[in-house]
């Protein structure tokens, strides 16, 4: 079984920083890409940012330049370090990993429940 778990969530005012963790739990045999997605009231989910095993990212083009994601493959954790955060940040950040459990031989998609980013005054 495997278990995805987001934190570091939280009410931030506009300008400031946060920092979200992501760890992947489990029987685990290896981990290939790791995301993060948001989904704000109403809207559709988008990709944020994305990372694979070898560090190699991406970025939409709504957060370039003030998000940074990276990750520690020795831990199976992922991180999310998002600085002069405005309003229209605000959503439910998922974490999404493309992971092999012990005893597959292929890789699927595995999500957190997601943490809560709030962007206010």
């Amino acid at each position: 079984q495997v278990h995805i778990v987001e934190s570091g969530g939280g009410l931030v005012q506009p300008g400031g920083s946060l920092r979200l963790s992501c760890a992947a739990s489990g029987s685990i045999f290896t981990i290939y890409a790791m995301d993060w997605h948001r989904q704000a009231p109403g809207k559709q989910r988008e990709l944020v940012a994305a990372i694979t095993s070898a560090g190699s990212t991406a970025y939409a083009d709504s957060v370039k330049g003030r998000f940074t994601i990276s990750r520690d493959n020795a831990k199976n954790t992922m991180y999310l370090q998002m600085n002069s955060l405005k309003p229209e940040d605000t959503a439910v950040y998922y974490c999404k990993a493309e992971l092999v459990h012990s005893g597959s031989d292929e890789a699927d998609d595995y999500w957190g429940q997601g943490t809560q980013v709030t962007v206010s005054s």
